[in-house]
């Protein structure tokens, strides 16, 4: 759950060099240094953010023990709606394609690399700790794991290890860094071309129906057959962005959703499910999913360029910390202020969710910005000495 979810705001992609083979007349790029900030996918994913976070708060089965009760008695109509909101995944997964293609173009693997290292640890890092201590001062909500199991969650790594997790949204961090992992051994090591995204658009789109048809969990694992085709209409959709509209382009986009789709309704349309409050609906499913395409698409075609509002930055820079810290330690602070302090409920969901922003705004301000940065710079420096020396 991606940041995109997970991403950075891209930096500016550089003019490209030469027509792409695959691409008779694209439409020319934007020169460089005057491709101006798409603060609109920054409003989609604070909107990600909190469609999940909706969920976690008042659709999810597990938040009753940080509410005392269920929320669907506390809130009958918005528990409906919040059922859906985990589909906020979705649109991130979709934003994470567009958002990692744009902001990887022209760039070393090296350069890749340490961004998305120097992006995604300093945050994490700060949640692990804050909720790992919310979990040890008030065990009643959210028992806390072994220490073991917290050092191994430092990593990453703890869902192929088979550690329990302490941050209830990680899984989605996983599911990125694997994205990461074959956009950068596929595209990123060989320079990032039109040519070069459309064949490992493709090549992943088959990959991934074969995988179904092997049904192996190594297969699964290593191609991500369910999520796949989001972050493949994300890379697509960027092209399209980039160069401008092709039937090649939009066939890709357009297999992506239908596959997409299929998976979503499979995957979370089940009457006899506990983990939600409300019965979802296929159609409503559908129509989430559709969503999630259709407004990265609409940023691709320029469509929102429109929405250039300067706050939808500073919200879109909260967004990852937020989506981190967001689940498990909110069912700390739903706990202190509904069942401690007696807030009224939907006065206690406002509260929540404004607390968390601070929150988030206080590990970006204190630990994104001055950590980053600072790794970026030290790793740059010894990959330098290392080159120098060889």
């Amino acid at each position: 759950m991606t940041q995109t979810i997970l991403a950075q705001a891209p930096e500016p992609a550089p003019e490209p060099v030469g027509t792409p083979a695959l691409a008779p007349e694209p439409a020319p790029a934007a020169p460089p240094g005057k491709e101006n900030r798409l603060r609109a996918l920054d409003g989609l994913r604070i909107l990600a953010a909190l469609m999940v976070c909706t969920f976690h708060y008042a659709g999810k089965g597990q938040v009753e023990r940080a509410w005392g009760q269920s929320p669907k008695e506390l809130f009958p109509d918005l528990s409906a709606v919040a059922t859906y909101g985990s589909l906020g995944v979705q649109l991130f997964f979709v934003i994470s394609g567009f958002v990692i293609c744009m902001s990887s173009w022209g760039r070393s693997l090296g350069d890749f690399f340490r961004s998305r290292v120097t992006r995604l640890y300093p945050a994490y890092w700060a949640a692990i700790v804050l909720v790992t201590a919310a979990c040890v001062a008030l065990p009643s909500v959210i028992a806390p794991l072994r220490l073991n199991e917290v050092l191994v969650n430092l990593t990453m790594l703890q869902q192929p290890m088979g550690v329990d997790r302490v941050l209830g949204v990680c899984w989605t961090l996983w599911v990125e860094a694997r994205f990461y992992l074959l956009f950068a051994l596929f595209v990123v090591w060989k320079g990032v071309t039109y040519r070069r995204v459309v064949i490992f658009c493709c090549l992943w789109t088959v990959a991934g129906v074969f995988a179904r048809v092997a049904d192996h969990p190594l297969t699964d694992e290593l191609v991500m057959r369910d999520h796949a085709p989001f972050f493949i209409g994300g890379l697509a959709l960027y092209l399209i962005h980039r160069y401008g509209s092709d039937l090649l382009l939009w066939s890709i986009v357009g297999t992506s959703w239908l596959l997409g789709q299929r998976y979503s309704t499979t995957a979370l349309w089940d009457p006899n499910a506990t983990s939600v409050f409300q019965e979802r609906s296929p159609y409503v499913i559908l129509l989430l999913v559709t969503f999630a395409f259709g407004a990265v698409a609409a940023v691709a075609l320029g469509w929102l360029r429109w929405a250039n509002w300067r706050w939808l930055t500073f919200a879109g820079a909260l967004t990852y910390p937020f989506y981190l810290i967001h689940e498990h330690l909110g069912w700390f602070v739903i706990a202190v202020y509904h069942r401690k302090f007696g807030l009224e409920p939907r006065l206690t969901f406002v509260a929540t969710v404004v607390s968390l922003l601070v929150v988030a705004w206080l590990i970006h301000r204190l630990v994104e910005k001055p950590v980053g940065p600072r790794m970026r710079r030290m790793m740059k420096r010894q990959a330098e000495r290392l080159r120098t020396s060889s």
